[in-house]
């Protein structure tokens, strides 16, 4: 899918570093032309010496460079590409990014550019929560930039965890084939889908759950990758495959799957198929709880996050697209459509998960739905069809929503 493709790769100051002379291999394995620039503080943990062994080419390191620049090099750099990419994207690079500073190549090169960016993040868990990090973030994001990761995991730095190691270079090309696919309507899109159920411990052995088998979100995120998007999958516990092309984050709780939607954010459209517990254990008991013959023992329980609410309401970063799933028993309409107002989101896809629903097999574990889209403009109702086939429907409007707010915009 690269072949004849020219990549620029613009390295940051970040210990990830090292992780960018691996994505050239990858990017050159499949056929792409590689150029790369590097920032001052790149050179402290890479050598311009390895990036040009395994690009093949020249490395370009200064803005005032003599040679290149007679034909003003950065310009030319910046438009000979047909995707930037930058890896790892430092908080400070970010940020002049956003504020539209050129101060050195790298930061012109990036100015100058009408071409795709992708940017991959890497830094300590604290400066990507930062306040100034996610208004510049939001900021990129609205300006039509890419985003790759970070993921959650351990720091460099001791004892450190969290959101804030730059993606894995197979998944950054993974973004980069999806940002380039051809002919998709979602393409150069993130979009972001929760699917299955969360489990709440009770204790080691029992849990809460709810009944999903996840299908229907997974079949979202298989048809949002189909459309050229890049798409990342926060799933909870299922038994199905991961979809082809998809960035799978596998949690267990609701607090778990908030912590990793966060974590994946900016996203362009926000879908939250997964069918989290309302609830869970206000204590979790650290012992396998035993039948003694007496009382049963008290199940206190305590609300859990409101996941879709949560990123509805966002003041920054928040989705262009918001969209909940509402599976009700009685009054399904008008439920899912209170539910949207309440949770703030814009659409909800509202379905009968009743044993009155008709549906072999039942809605939840079945491979076939039939739902309501509830919108600002009011209640369509879908003819019963395959899960498949109502992914390939919705994602199908999303990417005409997403074309009439540009138009408007």
């Amino acid at each position: 899918m690269l072949a004849t493709k020219r990549i620029l790769l613009v390295i940051g100051g970040g210990i990830a570093a090292y992780k960018s002379l691996d994505l050239i291999r990858r990017l050159k394995e499949r056929g792409a032309a590689v150029r790369v620039v590097m920032t001052s503080a790149a050179q402290h943990f890479v050598t311009p010496l390895a990036a040009g062994a395994l690009s093949h080419d020249r490395v370009f390191t200064e803005l005032f460079d003599r040679e290149a620049e007679q034909d003003i090099g950065h310009i030319r750099l910046s438009r000979e590409a047909d995707l930037l990419i930058v890896a790892p994207a430092t908080a400070d690079l970010m940020a002049k990014m956003a504020h539209g500073l050129a101060d050195d190549l790298a930061s012109a090169v990036l100015l100058a550019s009408t071409r795709p960016i992708l940017l991959a993040p890497a830094m300590n868990p604290a400066m990507w929560a930062n306040a100034a990090t996610r208004r510049n973030a939001a900021q990129l994001a609205a300006d039509g930039v890419r985003f790759v990761g970070p993921n959650a995991g351990a720091m460099a730095e001791r004892g450190e965890d969290g959101a804030g190691r730059m993606a894995e270079p197979l998944e950054i090309v993974a973004a980069v084939e999806a940002l380039l696919a051809a002919g998709g309507p979602l393409t150069g899109r993130h979009v972001l889908v929760t699917s299955g159920p969360t489990h709440e411990p009770i204790d080691p052995v029992r849990y809460i759950a709810n009944r999903s088998s996840g299908k229907q979100g997974h079949a979202l995120a298989a048809a949002a990758a189909r459309a050229g998007a890049r798409v990342t999958l926060v799933s909870g516990p299922v038994n199905l495959p991961a979809p082809s092309g998809v960035t799978v984050r596998p949690v267990e709780s609701a607090r778990d799957m908030l912590a990793a939607v966060e974590a994946a954010l900016p996203a362009d459209v926000a879908i939250f198929a997964a069918a989290v517990a309302d609830w869970r254990a206000a204590s979790e008991a650290p012992e396998k709880m035993k039948k003694d013959g007496g009382a049963l023992p008290p199940l206190a329980l305590t609300e859990n996050p409101d996941i879709l609410a949560t990123i509805a309401h966002r003041t920054e970063g928040r989705p262009r697209l918001v969209i909940g799933f509402a599976a009700e028993t009685q009054n399904v309409v008008g439920y899912a459509q209170a539910k949207r107002v309440r949770k703030g989101c814009d659409w909800i896809v509202a379905n009968d998960v009743s044993a009155q629903s008709g549906i072999p097999g039942g809605v939840m574990g079945g491979d076939a739905n039939e739902v309501h889209l509830i919108t600002p403009e009011g209640s369509e109702a879908w003819p019963r069809a395959s899960k498949t086939e109502v992914a390939e429907r919705l994602i199908a409007r999303i990417a005409a929503a997403l074309g009439e707010k540009e138009s408007e915009s």
